[in-house]
């Protein structure tokens, strides 16, 4: 029973600090782009990257957590991979409307369920079903204005839903099956996923932006909020990981549409953004479905606790996931490359 409160207690505080940093994070970047007038996300994206994995580095030098080596195919593919989503993303906000954009964000939940139900053998209840219908129902009416649709730019947005999908399901794999921590996988895989978007995002910027990153006069106040989007993406990127690995992807995801709903409340407080009905209606709904799914899933979860057997039972079920080996078979298999 300790242990067990003990793991609630990580999951509260993992969700709080995402929540906290997430929020915090998309106000100053507002401020940044809106404001000050630097449009560069992607790079900037890269260099929260490189941030995080400097201060994960320090941090593993003061023995403040201990590296675990992971099989660098593995690692580098995932890198990549979490990369190259951000990039679609990116670009799908780019070549879409606004409206198009935030539904491509909320079928993220379906095709994430899906992907898991075929692959990972998971299973999930009409109410957790529900609970989540009733959820994007919200944030669909609170964030979703228009919805303008062309060939490229739906290309580009199922591009980013499958990379992001895949990516945020390898993250929760990864820990469970290689048994590493969240802390030990980011410090792992930040490096590629800082490369390939510090190659790939002065050009996508400067294709969505017609501006160059390096041609940008930085001034002191824009200098200050770069370095403090930076310092708080630290905690970010940490407890997304930390997160996905201590629950699911599924549950990351409605925890970013709270997000979304907190980013619309403080907008308007803060920022003085638009505010109509429309959106007070969508965020109570949006609410609602979050508490549904949160109750359902407590419900499941202490019926799981009741029959530990069951449970194991159904951990073994899941086939790996795009190749992804368990850690005991790994250990039979020493002399051969583990795969993604």
């Amino acid at each position: 029973m300790g242990e067990m409160s003990s793991f609630q207690l990580g999951v509260i505080g993992a969700l709080f600090l995402s929540v906290a940093s997430s929020v915090s994070i998309v106000i100053c970047n507002k401020a940044l782009m809106s404001n000050l007038g630097f449009p560069f996300a992607t790079t900037l994206t890269s260099w929260h990257l490189m941030v995080t994995f400097c201060t994960l580095h320090a941090a593993q030098r003061f023995s403040l957590f201990e590296s675990k080596p992971i099989d660098m195919k593995t690692v580098m593919l995932f890198g990549i991979l979490n990369g190259v989503s951000i990039g679609f993303l990116n670009l799908s906000l780019g070549f879409n409307s606004i409206g198009f954009y935030q539904m491509t964000k909320l079928a993220i939940i379906p095709f994430t369920v899906l992907l898991e139900t075929i692959f990972l053998k998971k299973q999930f209840s009409q109410k957790i079903k529900m609970s989540l219908f009733v959820l994007l129902v919200g944030v669909g009416i609170a964030s979703i204005t228009d919805l303008q649709l062309n060939f490229v730019g739906t290309i580009l947005s199922l591009l980013a839903i499958v990379t992001t999908c895949v990516g945020q399901i390898l993250t929760n794999t990864i820990q469970k099956r290689l048994n590493v921590s969240s802390t030990q996988l980011l410090y792992q895989s930040a490096p590629f996923q800082a490369a390939i978007l510090f190659v790939s995002g002065p050009l996508v910027d400067q294709f969505l932006t017609k501006q160059n990153v390096f041609a940008f006069k930085y001034s002191s106040i824009v200098s200050a909020f770069i370095i403090l989007s930076c310092i708080i993406s630290v905690s970010v990127n940490f407890s997304t990981f930390l997160v996905i690995g201590k629950t699911s992807p599924v549950t990351y995801q409605v925890l970013g549409h709270l997000k979304t709903c907190l980013v619309l409340t403080f907008g308007y407080t803060l920022l003085h953004d638009p505010f109509t009905e429309r959106n007070i209606i969508g965020i109570l709904i949006a609410i609602f479905g979050m508490v549904l799914y949160s109750y359902f899933c407590t419900q499941e979860n202490k019926k799981k606790q009741a029959d530990p057997l069951v449970s194991q039972m159904k951990d073994k079920e899941g086939a790996p996931f795009l190749g992804l080996e368990k850690e005991g078979q790994e250990d039979k298999n020493a002399d051969k490359d583990s795969h993604l």
